[in-house]
């Protein structure tokens, strides 16, 4: 039995990998530690104060809600869209004639391909408090009152602004771990009188598994620290916090003065714990879907 390992002088190749990391991971979350145990302002002078940026934290008058929308804000977008939509579209146009399930795919990607600022002009149109307005229009079609969705619904805005360009990134991974499931697979279920539905149920959501654990990890960690869009279509509002999430929250600390005070160090102590909530998630993750198990699975090996 001949098992394929690793030689000591290959590690080398590691080399370029971990420098990248190392520097643009691993050293800026040590500077951002660091910045957060000061009072740095827009003169960048490292005035210790320990930990009194997260004293200042937990007697925030905001944090909690900032916090519960945080929470908030990634597990609706991660359930409905990025994870949720993107497995049903995936197995809706893996299962349809392959060139109409390619020009689907390639509709969901339009908004990933579509600069950020534009895309939330498109919504900002589309969600006008006026008759005119894209959404207005189809709810009087209905036989409904038109709405002012950013100030009565922004989270509804929020979420689909969002989920419509996380939804993109799933789809490719669940579409092309579908594709890689071999035939004989779907053939022998077949052979035995298995529905479209029991053929997915059964066979394909087994065999797809570590593929929705890796986007389920990767897009929540991902949703924690993302706030472009929000920052683009509210800005944290309407009034005070409503969509604030902490990401945006660390950013309008940091970089945009409220009273012309700047908070470098107040931004980067929000900044470290949004790394420790990363980091608490990704154990749990850890734990939950088992990946020690996974990863310890026989491999495949020569004889």
């Amino acid at each position: 039995m001949v098992k394929f390992r690793m030689k000591g002088h290959l590690y080398i190749f590691l080399i370029p990998s971990l420098a990248v990391i190392i520097m643009f991971f691993i050293v800026p979350a040590i500077l951002t530690f660091l910045i957060g145990l000061t009072d740095m302002d827009w003169t960048f002078e490292w005035d210790w104060i320990g930990l009194g940026n997260y004293v200042a934290m937990i007697k925030e008058r905001w944090i909690n809600k900032i916090l519960y929308n945080t929470f908030f804000y990634v597990f609706m977008t991660l359930s409905f869209f990025n994870v949720g939509m993107a497995l049903i579209i995936s197995l809706l146009t893996h299962h349809v004639h392959p060139k109409v399930g390619a020009a689907v795919r390639a509709i969901w990607l339009l908004p990933r391909i579509t600069p950020s600022t534009v895309y939330a002009l498109l919504w900002l149109w589309a969600s006008r408090p006026e008759e005119t307005s894209l959404f207005n229009w189809i709810f009087t079609s209905l036989g409904y009152q038109p709405r002012a969705w950013l100030l009565e619904q922004p989270w509804i805005i929020v979420i689909l602004v969002n989920g419509f360009v996380g939804t993109s990134f799933g789809m490719i991974i669940f579409t092309a771990a579908l594709k890689s499931i071999s035939e004989d697979y779907v053939r022998a279920a077949i052979v035995d009188g298995a529905s479209t539905l029991q053929l997915i149920r059964y066979v394909e959501l087994p065999l797809i598994k570590w593929p929705i654990m890796f986007v389920t990890t990767y897009q929540t960690l991902s949703l924690l620290t993302s706030y472009e869009y929000i920052l683009l279509v509210t800005d944290g509002g309407p009034g005070f916090y409503t969509t604030e999430v902490l990401a945006l929250y660390s950013y309008h600390q940091a970089f945009k003065a409220y009273g012309g005070v700047v908070r470098f160090g107040y931004g980067a102590a929000l900044a470290t714990v949004l790394v420790a909530i990363g980091l608490i998630m990704s154990v749990i993750y850890f734990k939950v879907f088992r990946m020690r198990e996974l990863m310890l699975e026989p491999k495949i090996e020569v004889s």
